[in-house]
């Protein structure tokens, strides 16, 4: 029974993304889908363990989630005292899927309908194909779990209202939804760098899909820029994993990592990608050129910090957020001085609720020599810091400084 419990819910883990997207485009309506897909596992749980877990489970679970859309659909129709006795189709299947062979690229294309806004698209898709909760995805845009929960609802009520369809877009008109695509996978990414939930600091798998996401969308569209700044980014980002953990799964600072470690096959493909781009305007290359800054130096002290900063303060001309300027106000301080990127970083707005800009500080004033005031900082970024990894350095980071004092 555990065994096949285990099975189901790996199902659910791996696939409940692509079957509810599936799901969506088959009955129009995110709630019905996702109602479907959930009834079905209901099933799964209660029939597999008899009869067995079959041998495409996931083609078992997208069944009978459809059978659950037709049978709802033909409740409603009844109850509306439309004709009792109704067939029901699944609409037609994705235009030009030849031209976009993947399957979870075509439906991230398909959710980030541009009669949303870009928050309401990225928001709808990460949580319907890309398997993050809802919880994962505020603690992205820095907002409150209610208030992205009330958003998503919204937007999934105007969909519904609209009539908007669930089609993928002819390739000459993919570039309205682009910009919503390529936020999703770097979010994706994220969430599997830097883990909001679970015992580990890295889901692994969230990045190696992000990253394969990110090639596919260089192949279906090899002259943006952009796509190839996105995957040089996150090329960059993810050539440091082994070096990003210790023996015992602690955090290493990029400060202190063994770049020995660092996957070189990884930053060759990188450098390639950004190229003749190393010039790009666009928010992804820019970040690419800041990881790749980071990655040419052969030590922590070979850090071209002042380059850093320059590369910061164009993306800000572009992207101008708290969290851009926070890492901004970081490489001011490694190349004006501490007490200059303190300054920066408490002239930044909104990042109250953010441990990173709290633990930056206290970064700092622990620099500074200030190890009350940085105790205080760390307090408060172990209180925000939900990862137990990321908890666990901050808590040794206290005691260092408490120990100072």
């Amino acid at each position: 029974m555990g065994d096949v419990r285990g099975g189901i819910e790996a199902v659910f883990r791996e696939e409940s993304g692509r079957i509810v997207a599936t799901l969506i485009r088959f009955s129009g309506s995110f709630d019905l889908a996702e109602e479907a897909l959930q009834d079905a596992f209901a099933v799964a749980l209660a029939t597999w363990p008899e009869s067995g877990v079959p041998d495409n489970p996931a083609a078992w679970i997208t069944t009978a989630a459809r059978r659950r859309i037709l049978d709802e659909i033909r409740k409603q129709r009844v109850r509306r005292d439309k004709t009792p006795e109704v067939s029901v189709t699944a609409p037609a299947g994705f235009a030009d899927e030849d031209e976009m062979p993947d399957d979870r690229l075509r439906l991230m294309f398909t959710c980030c309908h541009p009669a949303l806004n870009v928050e309401a698209q990225v928001g709808l898709t990460l949580r319907t194909l890309g398997g993050l909760t809802t919880t994962e995805i505020a603690r992205s845009f820095l907002m409150p779990e209610a208030t992205l929960a009330q958003r998503l609802v919204r937007a999934k009520r105007k969909i519904r209202d609209a009539n908007i369809p669930y089609e993928v877009p002819p390739l000459h008109r993919l570039a309205e939804r682009l910009e919503a695509v390529r936020a999703v996978i770097y979010l994706i990414f994220n969430e599997g760098y830097a883990a909001t939930r679970g015992d580990g600091l890295i889901r692994g798998e969230l990045c190696g899909e992000a990253v394969r996401l990110g090639r596919v969308l260089c192949d279906l569209l090899p002259d943006d820029a952009e796509n190839r700044g996105l995957l040089a980014l996150m090329l960059l980002q993810d050539s440091r994993r082994q070096a990003r953990t210790g023996p015992t799964g602690e955090l290493i600072t990029l400060e202190e990592q063994d770049r020995s470690q660092w996957d070189r096959e990884k930053i060759a493909e990188a450098w390639g990608l950004l190229g003749a781009d190393a010039a790009a305007h666009g928010r992804y290359g820019i970040e690419a050129r800041i990881a790749l800054a980071h990655a040419r130096a052969a030590v922590a002290a070979d850090t071209d910090w002042w380059g850093i900063a320059k590369l910061y303060a164009q993306l800000l001309e572009n992207v101008r957020t708290p969290v851009v300027e926070l890492n901004r106000a970081v490489a001011v301080a490694m190349s004006e001085g501490f007490g200059a990127g303190l300054a920066a970083m408490d002239a930044i707005a909104g990042l109250d609720g953010y441990y990173l800009y709290h633990a930056a500080r206290a970064d700092l004033l622990r620099r500074m020599g200030n190890g009350g005031e940085a105790a205080a900082a760390y307090v408060t970024a172990l209180e925000l810091a939900t990862n137990p990894v990321e908890r666990d350095y901050l808590k040794r980071r206290l005691a260092n400084v408490q120990n100072v004092e």
